[in-house]
Order: C-alpha cells, then sequence, then structure tokens
C-alpha cells in the first residue's frame, strides 16, 4: 500500500518537472543552459493615434548686405524704436558732411599757405610776373584771392576797388567753405535732444507697466524697460559727440584760412600802392624839373 503511494508520487513529480525544448527533463546537464524568459515584445503604435516627433526650432536665417550679416543691427534697430532709426539716419547724414569737408578742408594750410607765401614775398621784393606765375599754379581760397588781388594791381585798377573785389572773392570763398557746416551743427545739436527724448518715451512706458501690473510688477521687466528708454540717450550721444568735434576742427582751419586771406591780401594791395604812390611820386618830380630849353630861355 505505501509502495503503490509511493510510485504514485514519483509519476506525479515526474510530469510537473518542466523540459527543455528537446523535452529533456530541467533537472539534467543540459537543462542547466536554460533559456531566459523573452520579454513581451512592444505593441506597434497605432497610425490613427500617435503624435508625429516634436520638431526643431526653427534658426532664423541671416540677413547678408555684401556679404556682411546684418542680423544684430536691425536687432538693435527694433529694440530702440523709431528714435534710434532716426538718430541712425542722422549719423549717416553727419558722416557724409564730414568726409565732404575733409576733402575741402584738408588741403588747406601747412604747405600750401607756405608757397602762397612765398609768392607774396616775391611780389614784394618787385618780382611781380614772376610772383603772379607762382600764384596762379597754386591752388585754394587763399591763392584764388591773392593771384586775383596781384591780377588788378598790375592793370593798375584803383586801390579801392582793389579791396572791393578782393572782399566779394574772399566771401565767396569762405562761404563755399561753410557749405553743409550748419547742418553738421544742427546734427550735433539735435541729435542728444533726441535720444533724451526716446528715453522720456521708454520711462514713460515702462511706469504704464508698473501701473497696469499693480503689486505683481516683474522686476526684471520693468528694468529692462528702462535699459531700452536708456539706449536711445547713449546713441544720441555718440552720434553727437564726433559731429561737435569735427565741427570745432573744420571751423578753426576756416579761421586760419580766413587770416591768411586777409593778411596776404592786405600785403599785395600794400606793396602794389606804394609801388603805384612810388611810382607817381617819380613821375611828379621829373615834371617838376626844368627843361633845358627853359633854362636857356630864362638867361
Amino acid at each position: 500500500m505505501h509502495f503503490a503511494e509511493a510510485q504514485l508520487r514519483l509519476a506525479q513529480a515526474a510530469t510537473e518537472m518542466p523540459t527543455d525544448s528537446a523535452g529533456a527533463p530541467a533537472g539534467g546537464a543540459p537543462a542547466a543552459m536554460e533559456a531566459a524568459p523573452s520579454l513581451p515584445a512592444a505593441p506597434l503604435p497605432d497610425a490613427a493615434t500617435s503624435s508625429p516627433p516634436p520638431a526643431f526650432a526653427a534658426v532664423p536665417e541671416p540677413t547678408l548686405v555684401f556679404g556682411h550679416d546684418i542680423s544684430p543691427a536691425l536687432d538693435f534697430l527694433a529694440l530702440g524704436g523709431p528714435v534710434v532709426a532716426i538718430l541712425l539716419v542722422l549719423s549717416v547724414a553727419g558722416l557724409a558732411i564730414i568726409l565732404k569737408k575733409l576733402v575741402d578742408i584738408l588741403p588747406l594750410g601747412g604747405r600750401r599757405r607756405a608757397r602762397i607765401a612765398d609768392a607774396v614775398a616775391l611780389w614784394r621784393r618787385g618780382e611781380r610776373r614772376e610772383a603772379l606765375a607762382a600764384a596762379e599754379s597754386l591752388k585754394g581760397p587763399t591763392a584764388a584771392v591773392v593771384t586775383a588781388a596781384m591780377r588788378m594791381s598790375l592793370a593798375r585798377v584803383p586801390g579801392a576797388l582793389i579791396r572791393e573785389e578782393v572782399e566779394r572773392l574772399g566771401g565767396e570763398e569762405l562761404h563755399r567753405l561753410r557749405s553743409y557746416l550748419r547742418g553738421l551743427e544742427a546734427i550735433a545739436q539735435v541729435s542728444p535732444l533726441l535720444g533724451l527724448f526716446g528715453t522720456i518715451l521708454g520711462m514713460i512706458e515702462a511706469f504704464r507697466v508698473l501701473q497696469d501690473g499693480g503689486s505683481n510688477v516683474d522686476p526684471a521687466m520693468l528694468a529692462g524697460g528702462i535699459w531700452v528708454a536708456l539706449l536711445t540717450t547713449a546713441v544720441g550721444l555718440a552720434v553727437s559727440i564726433p559731429c561737435s568735434l569735427a565741427l570745432h576742427w573744420f571751423e578753426g582751419r576756416i579761421d586760419g584760412e580766413r587770416q591768411s586771406i586777409e593778411s596776404l591780401a592786405t600785403s599785395v594791395l600794400v606793396s602794389g600802392e606804394a609801388a603805384a604812390h612810388a611810382g607817381s611820386e617819380s613821375e611828379t618830380a621829373r615834371d617838376a624839373r626844368p627843361h633845358i630849353g627853359e633854362v636857356a630861355h630864362a638867361h
């Protein structure tokens, strides 16, 4: 009885023991290399319910002008607003005026003025034709006025008329040198005022945001508005300072040219009048001497 029960239990244990792919019991030597259980396969996504993968953020393309990226300049312009745009236009106009006046005024003075002074020195020594030829070969306002004075003196034009003509020519030359300087002066004066105007507008906007937000105002937002407002003042000063310096330098060179015209032209006129006066005195003395016939008739 007990033997039959033992055999029944052994049969049940044999049927419950796991086997490998070949049917061998798991307790044998090949069963030791039993394969690991495989993970369940992931379900395939449903095309109707699945969402597309997130796309990368689009990078803005740079704005190229003559091969250079001007995107930072455009961002700066958008940040500053219309006041900064006006200041940038004024800066371009001021730069154009400065370059134009440099071409006109930079050659004045120095070696050219020394050569004109040498021609006037020849005139004062009595070498009139050589002095006139030397003055005619030179360029510039002073040379033009001095040449005109020498020509009229050689043509024996009255001194009063020569002075009037010299003043007229000198005024025209100086007016030509001062052209566009009023515009440069206006840019130098208006630029800081425009910058201050932009700052005031920015401060008004910042305090409006402060009022609308009440107690929930972000200090960083308020500080950003103030920073943008002060940007216009900085741009205005950056435009005004170079224009003011260039304007004062140009006016100094023009004043030096005016002094040179007055000095050298006056020297030519005085020398010509002195020579004419000396010639008239010699003619008067020659006419005052008695002729030989008159002396013989007196005897």
